[in-house]
């Protein structure tokens, strides 16, 4: 995949992606958006904090594994990276 076909771009120091296009941006903020109102919603529901938590966990562990997966096809090769290597 060329570079400038890129949604996410490996982070300097570390491991993982941020955003490099707008695809990217798009991506993660469906996913803040998904995540925020899935979170209202359940707790509206809810009749405690952990009836909140067995509900919502599952559903963050999807919707995450979900843009780990995103990342991983549109975005670059994921390694450890230690910053500019001289």
């Amino acid at each position: 995949m060329s570079k400038s076909m890129l949604w996410f771009k490996a982070k300097r120091y570390g491991w993982g992606w941020y955003p490099s296009s707008l695809e990217g941006w798009l991506v993660l903020g469906l996913y803040v958006i998904l995540e925020v109102s899935s979170f209202i919603r359940i707790d509206s529901k809810s009749h405690s904090v952990s009836d909140t938590l067995i509900n919502f966990i599952p559903l963050t562990l999807l919707l995450s594994i979900i843009l780990i997966l995103i990342c991983y096809l549109k975005g670059e090769k994921p390694k450890w990276n230690w910053g500019d290597q001289l």
